[in-house]
């Protein structure tokens, strides 16, 4: 049976508490707060975040395709899925597909995904989904959008939970959208898009998958829901004939409404909880509705991600105001220093920038980056092999450098050098982090971020950062 064998997350270090936006435009406050991405993270980092702790005990080498599923693309017309697979170190023969336009797409690319491992063309795939959309300021929007991704691997093999079936709409409806031209998310009317929306959507997929599969309410033990606000599941539940104890939590008022990830995520913190031999239901919903029925296995607690949703949810940090949350989104216009990075290089070393490969001396064992022909240890010329670099080590050296400018939006920035667990030093930045809290031998681990645009091109590298959540 084709089915999950492992999963994983990511929530980005900061928060912001939606007491502070209600301060900033004097708003009745609501409780609780939301995630939010750092102005080095996009829908590609935090997917490649996500891809990492789902795969922390697999071989990338070993999968056989990447979907990626997402409303905030950085680009129009090029493939994130690729540029993920090449961060995460993936084979060059496997297939890469971006499912985008629908805030569903995460749990149609599971479809999908299960179809082509199901005809035989594939015999793992990891579908990732990330958003990191931009609420207009001074809306409702902005009270709950969050930052976030989800990463799910599904294959045939020693799976922890089996997809038993699935079922479909499709149903053409005004909101929410945004159009290509769009920087925010828009809306008809709030009860208009609940009613004859989303309850009207889910109600549908999930009688439809109830009679197709004989599904008997009671015996469902968690219903995973996509859900625009903490109230709507339960009175879709109610009329369905679930308890409501079985609803899985959105994570509203700890992260907020994470978009296209948020139905993935849900389920990813399901299976941290779940037990062997319970029926599961997940719903994705946008412009129509999917419903999957799951089962887990014996094996469900080895699909656990390294850090998972409950791992990131407890070592987050709020915000001190909600000028940080403006400068994290750039929503402040203004002319901004551009850094030029040559496009040709970027192209040319690749491997060496997105993949992170070094060299390890085949004469004195010594590892290296970056890659150059002669070994600095003993000087054998020619006689190296490349590696992937770890991704973790020690800070050797540091300083923090206050005289950056430009689009670094806060100052000092450490400026680390990395003694990599395994051997090797690497230069990078920190981030996410404290600068007053820098010091030598600070364990760190790497994450993947963008730098800046350079003739209108994104340009992606690693950073380090604190190990998150502890030592």
């Amino acid at each position: 049976m084709v089915g999950i064998k492992a999963c994983g997350a990511y929530i980005p270090l900061y928060s912001l508490g939606r007491d502070l936006v209600a301060k900033a435009w004097d708003f009745p406050s609501v409780p609780g707060s939301k995630a939010l991405a750092n102005n080095d993270e996009d829908s590609i980092t935090m997917a490649v975040e996500a891809s990492w702790d789902c795969l922390h005990k697999i071989e990338p080498k070993t999968v056989d395709g990447l979907y990626f599923a997402t409303t905030t693309a950085p680009y129009a017309e090029k493939q994130g899925s690729a540029l993920i697979a090449a961060a995460l170190d993936m084979r060059k023969d496997i297939q890469t597909i971006d499912f985008t336009d629908s805030l569903r797409a995460g749990t149609t690319a599971i479809i999908a995904a299960y179809n082509a491992i199901q005809s035989g063309a594939a015999k793992s795939i990891l579908v990732v989904a990330s958003d990191c959309r931009i609420a207009e300021p001074e809306s409702m929007f902005e009270f709950q959008t969050g930052d976030g991704a989800a990463a799910i691997l599904l294959a045939k093999d020693d799976v922890g939970a089996t997809i038993d079936g699935f079922t479909s709409v499709a149903d053409e409806f005004t909101g929410p959208w945004r159009r290509e031209k769009d920087t925010y998310i828009r809306e008809f009317e709030v009860k208009h898009d609940a009613i004859y929306g989303y309850a009207n959507q889910v109600g549908t997929v999930l009688m439809g998958l109830a009679q197709k599969y004989k599904l008997d309410p009671k015996g469902i033990a968690k219903l995973v829901m996509y859900s625009p606000d903490p109230r709507a599941p339960g009175e879709i539940a109610k009329r369905m004939g679930v308890d409501a104890g079985k609803l899985q939590d959105s994570m509203f008022f700890a992260i907020g409404n994470t978009g296209t990830p948020l139905a993935l995520m849900m389920l990813v913190a399901a299976l941290e909880q779940a037990q062997p031999n319970q029926k599961m239901v997940v719903v994705g919903v946008g412009d129509g509705a999917d419903a999957l029925l799951l089962t887990t296995t014996d094996k469900v607690a080895q699909t656990k991600g390294k850090r998972g949703l409950t791992g990131h949810i407890f070592s987050m940090k709020p915000l001190k105001n909600y000028n940080e949350y403006i400068r994290n989104k750039q929503l402040l216009e203004r002319e901004r220093f551009s850094r030029r990075t040559s496009t040709v290089i970027y192209y040319r070393d690749k491997n060496k920038i997105l993949n992170l490969h070094g060299m390890k001396c085949k004469s004195c064992g010594a590892i290296q980056y970056p890659i150059q022909r002669v070994c600095t240890e003993c000087g054998a010329k020619d006689n190296w092999e490349e590696i992937r670099l770890p991704k973790t080590g020690k800070v050797f050296t540091f300083t923090l450098d206050h005289l950056v400018g430009g689009e670094y939006l806060v100052t000092p920035v450490p400026r680390i050098i990395v003694n990599l667990d395994g051997g090797g030093k690497i230069f990078l930045e920190m981030t996410d982090c404290d600068p007053n809290e820098v010091k030598i031998d600070m364990p760190v681990e790497l994450t993947f971020r963008w730098l800046h645009e350079s003739a209108y091109f994104k340009h992606y590298y690693w950073k380090c950062r604190p190990i998150r959540g502890g030592k």
